[in-house]
């Protein structure tokens, strides 16, 4: 290369190399101010050349420097038989397998259903090898939906290694934080990436239909073929013709019968009952049943029911007019009525339409046989009073009391020493106190504590009123003081306790009574007290 080839080659070479004796590198400012303004430079002018001239030499210089490239190469091999490298985070950006999965949810304390079938969509992004699960939203469900797992990766195994794409398939289970997720399907991009990658796809599996949203689907729409009965042929030749019968009414919860008149309406069927006015002291309330139709035969449903209001849909058949009859009783809505007698247009229209029913009135003053008030049996709990109000009434009262008695014999109390009648041996030293009070006629039992004894004194039974063995509970005896002799036994729910001794307040009360008293308790209780006697009058005498 000779020396003119050199420096036309030199020319085309960058500014930092066009002189070996330049020092300042810097880039030259393209504008210059002037008065405050910014003005573009203008290139200097070298000696010898003409501006236009300078002007060409730097357009050439731009337009060699854009688009030369250097001959000179390191490598006899061409780059573009090499592909440039690209990183996953971007061939593989927004690349997503998809697969449709289900899992099966129990439902615990519901009579509608046992489980719940929640389908799910399980994205896999090839990107960063997260997962992340959500549920599409199913209407009138009743649950929420949305997302169930975020994006992250997900555990496979206690060792810590997470789901990749080569553990997903078809056909298999998706464990995931303890729930198992059974993949059905996927999408059509999920399904070349897998063929492409070499993995077989198992056959998609069908997604089962969840047995509560098929329940509670709304049936078809089916046409109901109408009756032949015209209603406007009955309103235009029965409107205001009634039948009127005359009956009494078994009112067992008072244990009476009234008169009542029940109304039939030909002109829709429905029936009103109204109690006759009858000036006996109790508040007038006629209408005891409005006007309504009244089912007489129901479908019949396999689940019970608790509404009292009957929907026409239920309902199999209503009363007729057929279904009346003069001298029978009639059950309407759990009432019993018996039907006495009717007046003269119900006569004439049974004997038009109906003449195979007879219409023989009977004597209304005839009464239905009253029911006796049966009183339950005693449970156990309370006074005998007290449940026997219960009874009674619905808001029940206090039991009434003897006035008289609480005046009299208030703060008077007999006390009596006892021992219990029992065939374990550890109960023959134990030692009761029965005190009978006398304003209510109520016992209490009082246990002495005996040291070493290991029973625990006190308390044995409160104030209460004790029955005789043998007794009803329609008619219940109680103890009373004649009742409580020395020696006799006393039986205290099932607990024997023989009478040992008496205080002397017990003779003294029982003396004053004397006439109501029986002589063999009297003199028993003399006898108790005799030594007590004898001891004081040797003590008088000693003194």
């Amino acid at each position: 290369m000779n020396i003119q080839e050199n420096s036309c080659r030199n020319t085309l070479l960058p500014p930092l190399f066009l002189s070996l004796q330049k020092s300042a590198f810097h880039r030259p400012n393209t504008l210059v101010y002037k008065n405050g303004y910014a003005l573009p430079r203008r290139p200097t002018v070298g000696i010898g050349q003409s501006p236009l001239m300078s002007e060409q030499l730097i357009e050439q210089k731009i337009s060699d420097l854009t688009f030369e490239r250097p001959d000179v190469t390191y490598d006899s091999f061409d780059d573009s038989q090499f592909e440039a490298f690209v990183p996953a985070y971007v061939a593989l950006d927004k690349k997503v397998l998809r697969f449709y999965a289900y899992f099966e949810e129990n439902v615990l304390y519901s009579p509608d259903e046992e489980y719940r079938i929640r389908p799910v969509v399980i994205n896999y992004f090839l990107e960063d090898d997260t997962m992340c699960i959500s549920e599409p939203a199913v209407e009138n469900s009743g649950m929420p939906h949305g997302k169930r797992i975020k994006r992250q990766h997900l555990p496979k195994n206690e060792q810590g290694a997470h789901y990749r794409w080569t553990d997903l398939n078809l056909g298999i289970d998706l464990e995931v934080y303890g729930v198992k997720y059974h993949i059905t399907h996927c999408d059509d991009f999920t399904k070349e990436f897998m063929e492409s990658e070499g993995i077989n796809l198992n056959d998609p599996v069908s997604m089962p239909v969840d047995p509560y949203t098929e329940h509670r689907r709304k049936p078809l729409l089916s046409h109901t073929t109408p009756s032949d009965f015209d209603r406007l042929h009955q309103f235009l030749t029965m409107d205001r013709k009634v039948l009127r019968f005359f009956a009494l009414w078994d009112d067992s919860h008072y244990g009476e019968t009234r008169p009542v008149t029940i109304t039939y309406f030909l002109v829709d069927d429905t029936v009103e009952i109204r109690e006759a006015d009858a000036p006996n002291g109790r508040i007038p309330f006629p209408v005891l049943m409005r006007r309504q139709r009244l089912p007489k035969k129901l479908k019949e449903s396999p689940f019970p029911t608790c509404v009292l209001e009957v929907s026409k849909e239920e309902v199999d058949e209503y009363y007729s007019p057929k279904d009346f009859h003069v001298g029978q009783t009639i059950t309407l809505l759990g009432r019993h009525f018996q039907l006495c007698d009717c007046d003269g247009f119900t006569k004439e229209y049974y004997a038009k339409n109906h003449p195979d029913i007879d219409m023989k009135p009977i004597e209304r003053t005839e009464k239905l046989p009253e029911r006796k008030k049966e009183i339950p049996p005693y449970n156990g709990f309370g006074s005998l009073e007290d449940t026997l109000q219960n009874c009674l009434s619905l808001i029940p009262k206090q039991p009434k009391k003897n006035l008289l008695q609480l005046l009299e014999n208030d703060h008077k109390v007999l006390r009596y020493s006892a021992r219990l009648d029992s065939q374990f041996s550890e109960d023959e030293g134990r030692r009761f106190v029965l005190s009978y009070f006398l304003a209510n006629d109520m016992i209490s039992i009082y246990e002495k504590p005996t040291r070493n004894s290991g029973v625990i004194g006190g308390k044995f039974l409160e104030k209460t009123r004790i029955p005789k063995p043998g007794s009803t509970v329609d008619h219940p005896e109680f103890y009373s003081p004649a009742d409580l002799a020395i020696g006799s036994t006393v039986e205290v729910f099932n607990h024997r306790f023989v009478l040992t001794d008496a205080d002397q307040y017990v003779l003294t009360y029982l003396e004053s009574i004397s006439s109501q008293i029986p002589s063999q308790t009297l003199a028993s209780v003399l006898i108790a007290s005799m030594p007590q006697r004898t001891d004081a009058v040797i003590h008088v005498k000693g003194e």
